[in-house]
């Protein structure tokens, strides 16, 4: 049986002839006999939402773009690990995730012990199971790679985290109770990440959000093919159901004071991420058929309209939400969707696996463009851009354009996604350092106000390439860790 299957199976899958001698013993994988398992049941929300929306697999938007493996797939892929010694995946995983351990356990048909070693580095490890550029980190890192065959870390991971998130398993407990009190703003991944490790630990934790539900982008800013809405919040209701207390619909500042939260609680971390994304700056942006683009992948991703699009959709933008707000628009109808962007190619900070998405999905780039004025008398039906170029010299000086090259492009639906805005008006709150926006920490996700820490996208440094959900996770496991040595060395 062994030979025959290693004789169909493609060039990658004959790397196999070592390990298949785990596979006989092991393709059979786990019944779900776990200990810890609950009857499945629907995802519960915070905020209990209509019954369209607890599960809104957007019919228009398509089939998830990871599909799912069957079970001789995934015990193929996961007898080919050589278990490397210090292994360089594991390096190259922002939360370190003991891949080895992990896909061993796969190995062995033990899901969930393979899933906790996974969730245990990573809360957000469903999420990252999606959405990470593992083609940039540990998938990149894979001694494979020089073959071209690295393994399939990241379906590996879902493969697992599917199987506790399907099956009602619990994984972890609370810590002995510490009496102390550590208040979090904001429920998106890093929050999240560090309101689970400061249950473990033993504090007592209450998020404060200003959406209706937790996980942030996760649950509202990522297209629903690459990320399911109930993923996302199953993946929040595992820290909440350690005894997490949640306060939605709550905004720092406006309906509680950061004077308040020193007062009431032992220590604060802030979670908060970003704003909308900023306006362009040109005129004709407050006609109709001008979008923000998280807005626009919000509705979408909710099931809610977001009206026609009309034959010709431009986004202007070249980072990951651009993306999603191209495929989106390709996959709600439009017949014809344009990126502009006033840079190169090689400087989109899009990942190159959802550069590639987007070109399979049949997406239009112009590069070395930048819009000037939006055109229409009460809709938008045009955009008039001019042409620019990268000013020669050191560093990554900014486009400039080129005289008596404006052109126009006709037009039915705009979307800008150029970044995010900061909030400005919540760190000033706070009394911490800030530089442009951006939250000062230091290695320990300390910022200059004592009491008070940081992590994710608030601290996200402008200029960069695009910030990640794993990164913002690792960093909710430091502010956790920081806190927690803080509140020991108080009592």
């Amino acid at each position: 049986m062994t030979s025959e299957i290693i004789d169909v199976l493609p060039t990658r899958a004959k790397l196999l002839r070592g390990p298949l001698d785990r596979l006989a013993a092991s393709v059979r994988l786990v019944s779900g006999n776990d200990a810890g398992r609950r009857e499945p049941e629907l995802v519960a929300t915070l905020d209990p939402v209509e019954a369209a929306l607890e599960h809104p697999e957007v019919p228009q938007l398509g089939e998830p773009i990871h599909k799912p493996l069957t079970d001789l797939e995934v015990q193929l892929e996961a007898n080919r690990c050589l278990y490397c010694y210090d292994a360089p995946c594991m390096r190259a995983c922002p939360t370190h995730i003991d891949v080895a351990s992990f896909i061993g356990k796969i190995a062995t048909g033990n899901l969930r012990g393979s899933a906790r070693v996974i969730l245990e580095a990573n809360p957000m490890g469903a999420s990252c199971a999606r959405v990470c550029p593992t083609e940039e980190l540990c998938e990149g890192a894979c001694v494979y790679k020089k073959d071209d065959t690295p393994i399939r870390i990241g379906d590996l991971q879902r493969y697992a985290v599917d199987h506790v998130r399907n099956n009602g398993i619990d994984l972890f407990e609370p810590g002995k109770p510490s009496g102390k009190r550590v208040a979090i703003v904001g429920g998106g991944p890093a929050g999240l990440s560090a309101a689970r490790d400061l249950r473990l630990f033993g504090h007592a934790v209450t998020i404060f959000e200003a959406r209706d539900e937790l996980n942030g982008l996760n649950t509202y800013g990522i297209v629903p093919f690459r990320l399911a809405y109930d993923v996302a919040l199953w993946e929040a209701q595992q820290v909440v159901d350690l005894g997490v207390d949640v306060k939605t619909k709550t905004r720092i500042g406006v309906d509680v004071s950061f004077d308040a939260l020193l007062k009431d609680f032992d220590a604060v971390v802030l979670a908060c991420g970003m704003g909308g994304v900023p306006k362009l700056g040109i005129p004709g942006e407050n006609l109709l058929g001008v979008w923000d683009a998280l807005d626009f992948i919000e509705r979408a991703k909710l099931g809610k309209s977001v009206g026609s699009l009309g034959d010709h959709v431009a986004v202007i933008g070249a980072g990951n939400t651009a993306i999603d707000a191209l495929t989106c628009s390709k996959r709600l109808g439009a017949e014809r969707v344009t990126m502009y962007y006033r840079r190169g190619e090689d400087q989109m900070t899009a990942y190159q696996f959802e550069y590639d998405f987007a070109k399979q999905e049949g997406i239009e780039f112009r590069f070395f463009c930048a819009p000037t004025k939006i055109i229409g008398e009460t809709h938008a039906n045009a955009v008039e851009f001019v042409r620019t170029e990268i000013p020669k010299g050191g560093g990554k000086p900014a486009p400039v354009t080129v005289p008596g090259s404006e052109f126009v492009e006709k037009v039915d639906t705009v979307i800008r996604a150029i970044g995010q805005s900061r909030l400005r008006d919540v760190f000033e709150g706070a009394g911490i350092e800030t530089d442009a926006g951006v939250v000062q920490v230091d290695e320990q996700m300390r910022t200059s106000r004592q009491g008070i820490w940081a992590a994710g996208d608030c601290i996200f440094e402008k200029g960069m390439r695009e910030a990640m959900v794993v990164e913002a996770a690792e960093q909710g496991k430091i502010a956790a860790r920081s806190v927690d040595a803080f509140l020991g060395a108080r009592k």
